[in-house]
C-alpha cells in the first residue's frame, strides 16, 4: 500500500468524481456537484496512488445522527489491491456512531452486508417519455374532495415549508444541500399547494442521458402524475428518468402506467433499523448518491 494517501476532495475532484460515476452508468446531475459540495464540504474522499487519483467515497454526515455513503467507486485499474476498502474504511470511520444509509448496486450488495448493512427497500430507475394519462398535468389538476392543488415554482414559497416538507421524507435536517439542490440554474423545482399546504415537491435537473426527477414527493398518485408531468416538459425531449422505491407500490404502479421502464436498481440499505419516514408520499428518492 505504499504510496497510498487519503485527502478531502478538491474542486477538481468534484468533477472528476462526477465523471467517473457517469462512466459506471450512474447518469449523475451535470450540476449535482455544487450541491454536493455543501451537504457536507468534508464529506468527499478521494484516494491517490503516487499522486494519481483512484477512488473516491462520500461520507455526507446528517444532522448528528445520520450518515450516507455514495460514489464508492475504484477506477478499474485499480481494483482488486486494497485501496478501495482502505477509502471504504475511511468513510466509514467518518460516519460512526450514526445511523449509516447506502444505495447498493446489485453486484455490491453481499459486501455492504458483510459490512453490516441491511436492505430496507430496492430503489429502481424508470426512465422514458411519460404518456398523457387523465391525473392532470398542469396546475388544478384536482383529485377527490376539496379544493384542487396548484402548482407552482417551488422558489415562490418560503424556504422554511420546502425544508419542513423535505423532513418528512429525510431522516436529517439537509437545508443547506435542499437550498442548493432546489435552486441550482438549469433545473427546476416545482411543488403542489392545496389551502397553503405543500402537497408534493420535484425537482428535474440536467444529465448526460435522461434528465433526473428527484425527489418527487406527493400525497396522492394524482398529484405526483401531475408533477412529473409538468417537470418532463422542462427537458429537452420529454424524457425523465426516476429512481422509484418499491417500497411505495402506488409509485411503482404510477409509473409502470405512465409508460416509464425500469432500467436500474440498488437496495437502499441501512446499518440499524430504517429511519421512520413517509414513505408512501416518496415517489421518487431524491439521489442515489446523497439520499
Amino acid at each position: 500500500m505504499t504510496g497510498f494517501e487519503i485527502s478531502g476532495a478538491s474542486a477538481a475532484d468534484m468533477e472528476l468524481i462526477r465523471r467517473w460515476a457517469d462512466e459506471e452508468g450512474w447518469n449523475p446531475g451535470d450540476s449535482d456537484r455544487f450541491a454536493f459540495a455543501v451537504a457536507d464540504p468534508a464529506g468527499f474522499l478521494v484516494g491517490r496512488v503516487d499522486g494519481e487519483p483512484a477512488a473516491c467515497i462520500s461520507a455526507v454526515r446528517y444532522g448528528s445522527d445520520f450518515g450516507f455513503i455514495g460514489f464508492y467507486i475504484a477506477r478499474p485499474a485499480f481494483r482488486g489491491r486494497g485501496y478501495g476498502i482502505r477509502l471504504w474504511q475511511a468513510g466509514m470511520e467518518r460516519l460512526d456512531g450514526r445511523l449509516v444509509g447506502l444505495d447498493g448496486v446489485v453486484d455490491q450488495q453481499d459486501n455492504y452486508r458483510r459490512s453490516g448493512f441491511r436492505s430496507a427497500w430496492n430503489n429502481v430507475r424508470h426512465e422514458g417519455v411519460p404518456r398523457p394519462n387523465g391525473s392532470g398535468g398542469g396546475a388544478g389538476g384536482g383529485a377527490g374532495g376539496g379544493a384542487a392543488f396548484e402548482v407552482v415554482d417551488a422558489a415562490s414559497l418560503p424556504f422554511a415549508l420546502l425544508a419542513a416538507y423535505d423532513r418528512r421524507f429525510f431522516p436529517g435536517p439537509r437545508d443547506a444541500f435542499l437550498s442548493a439542490w432546489t435552486g441550482l440554474p438549469g433545473r427546476t423545482a416545482l411543488a403542489a399547494v392545496r389551502d397553503g399546504r405543500i402537497e408534493g415537491l420535484g425537482v428535474v435537473r440536467p444529465c448526460s442521458g435522461a434528465s433526473r426527477i428527484g425527489p418527487l414527493y406527493a400525497s396522492t398518485p394524482a398529484v405526483a402524475a401531475a408533477l412529473l408531468h409538468r417537470l418532463a416538459e422542462h427537458t429537452p425531449d420529454g424524457a425523465v428518468a426516476v429512481d422509484v422505491p418499491d417500497a411505495n407500490p402506488s409509485a411503482t404502479a404510477l409509473v409502470a402506467g405512465l409508460g416509464l421502464e425500469p432500467t436500474f436498481e440498488a437496495a437502499r440499505m441501512y446499518t440499524g433499523p430504517a429511519p421512520e419516514v413517509e414513505l408512501a408520499g416518496m415517489y421518487g428518492v431524491t439521489s442515489l448518491e446523497l439520499g
